[in-house]
């Protein structure tokens, strides 16, 4: 076995009690997508996804052996842009298990926490080397060295080298290119979906969303995501998706400093989607950050699963000011039955403040309506304690969202998360930042989110939890839900809120 792509279970930590029914449970999309380049390079490869069959760390430690493989990549991607942080705890931990009981494997940790932080990450005992941003070329390249010796001259990793008295010093190549967009459906050539573990049939270890699957537990699997581009144009200040996409090793760059898109060919996509409507999936996340942007690129893809008809369930992301409502129809008729809007802010200052005032004006109650109106259900999502925020503030996101009434709605705690330019400068300020990777968790136990100009870390997640509180259970709401969805449906999100997170930071 040339590559073992290892993808850790941090579920417990991330998501508390939510994590047994309620959470997501995603493939693991950069594991699929560098085993089936590896193979098409003709390496041998194989997937252990540690968090879909809920192994024991005894048990993973086990697995990783029994490969026996000549490389040990630890993948930290997920369903949110904090879980390439979050999901740390889980990779460091199994991986110094692993360390303890087989010294000899050769650990290799790649993922946005890694492109962010990859000086960091390697000074960790239990890590080999890194690759840096999306590490596709630097990976072909070290399985075919001998993983030692050649090492210096391997673009795009980092190395422990010895030093003075044998201390290890961290040693950073220069980058490796990203795949150009010429090269996008050669060099990634799909998803090694065979390689995933299943029950009785496959993917049925993976579970959609909960709202996804109209709240009904029985049809969240099978389950599966897939992108049909790469990356953002955008650069707002909270956000580190664009992190992988790091060419510098500069101490004084952020995601905004890579933003932009590269896409895999209809083809592609259609090769993708056909293999998924074959093992039987009907409920899709197409997971790209700007699904809804270009017209280019999505009106061929969305025109082809209608002709073909997959009768996908899917949903996909939009900015609030990308929405065509020309398009609105098509991507129902392709079975785009969730649109998710990242709102953000409901004081358009506060707003423009951290998306580089790259936000058009827009009315967002029209956005919202006319997405409705085409038989779309709607995600709002919204972050509270963003530097500018005040309780006033705050308090107006939360109307904004009581008043739109979407169908779903995602409540964030501000976070710096690693790679993002407000990162960055919480760390040329001072600002205190999480002291564990549990930190950057939304919904953990350690949840430590950003204090803002006015108000205290404690004051901001106080709110944005009471806040998420009064949405699902507001009457209105539940109305719509039992409405829209039945009365089954509204029964398990009730039995949803009953679930109380613990947070250290309120003192539970």
């Amino acid at each position: 076995m040339d590559v073992l792509f290892v993808t850790p279970d941090s579920s417990a930590k991330s998501y508390q009690g939510l994590a047994n029914l309620y959470s997501a449970i995603e493939p693991p999309t950069w594991s699929l997508l560098l085993a089936e380049s590896c193979r098409s390079q003709g390496f041998s490869v194989a997937i252990l996804d540690c968090d879909a069959e809920r192994l024991t760390l005894e048990q993973a430690v086990l697995r990783i052996e029994a490969h026996q493989a000549r490389l040990v990549v630890f993948v930290m991607y997920g369903q949110n842009p904090n879980s390439g942080t979050t999901s740390m705890a889980g990779a460091v931990t199994l991986a110094t298990a692993l360390k303890e009981q087989s010294p000899l494997f050769k650990v290799c940790f790649v993922g946005s926490h890694v492109s962010a932080l990859p000086r960091e990450v390697l000074a960790l005992p239990c890590v080999d080397l890194v690759l840096l941003n999306e590490g596709v070329y630097a990976l072909h390249t070290l399985l075919h060295s001998d993983l030692h010796n050649d090492l210096p001259s391997i673009k795009g990793i980092g190395y422990k080298q010895s030093g003075p008295l044998d201390v290890a010093n961290a040693t950073l190549n220069p980058p490796e290119r990203l795949v150009p967009q010429a090269r996008m459906d050669i060099d990634m050539p799909g998803y090694a979906w065979d390689l995933l573990p299943y029950k009785q049939k496959p993917l049925d270890l993976y579970r959609a969303h909960f709202w996804h699957a109209g709240f009904d537990h029985a049809n969240r699997t099978p389950f599966a995501a897939i992108y049909t581009s790469l990356g953002c144009n955008f650069g707002c200040n909270f956000c580190m998706i664009n992190i992988v996409n790091r060419t510098d090793n500069g101490e004084h760059v952020d995601a905004a400093s890579f933003r932009g898109m590269r896409f895999w060919s209809p083809a592609w996509v259609m090769r993708e989607m056909e293999k998924l409507a074959k093992l039987g999936v009907r409920t899709l996340r197409i997971s790209d950050e700007m699904f809804f942007l270009n017209q280019k690129f999505y009106k061929p893809i969305l025109e082809q699963v209608i002709e073909r008809n997959f009768n996908f369930n899917m949903w996909t992301y939009s900015r609030v000011d990308t929405v065509r409502r020309d398009a609105l129809a098509l991507f129902k008729s392709a079975g785009v039955n969730w649109l998710a809007l990242g709102v953000e802010a409901g004081n358009q200052t506060v707003r423009q403040e951290v998306s580089k005032g790259t936000f058009k004006e827009v009315n967002i109650r029209n956005v919202c309506d006319n997405i409705r109106d085409s038989g779309i259900n709607v995600i709002s999502n919204f972050i509270f304690g963003f530097p500018e925020d005040t309780l006033h503030t705050m308090q107006q996101t939360l109307e904004l969202a009581l008043e739109l009434n979407c169908e779903m709605t995602n409540m964030y705690p501000c976070q710096a998360l690693p790679g993002s330019p407000m990162h960055r400068i919480a760390r040329a300020q001072g600002w205190a930042l999480p002291s564990s990777y549990e930190g950057y968790g939304f919904l953990s136990y350690e949840c430590a989110p950003l204090p803002t100009k006015y108000l205290s870390a404690q004051q901001v997640l106080r709110f944005r939890d009471e806040a998420w509180q009064r949405y699902f259970t507001n009457p209105a709401y539940l109305n719509l839900v039992e409405r829209k969805f039945g009365v089954t449906q509204r029964h398990n999100i009730e039995a949803m809120t009953r679930i109380k997170l613990q947070r250290k930071l309120l003192g539970d």
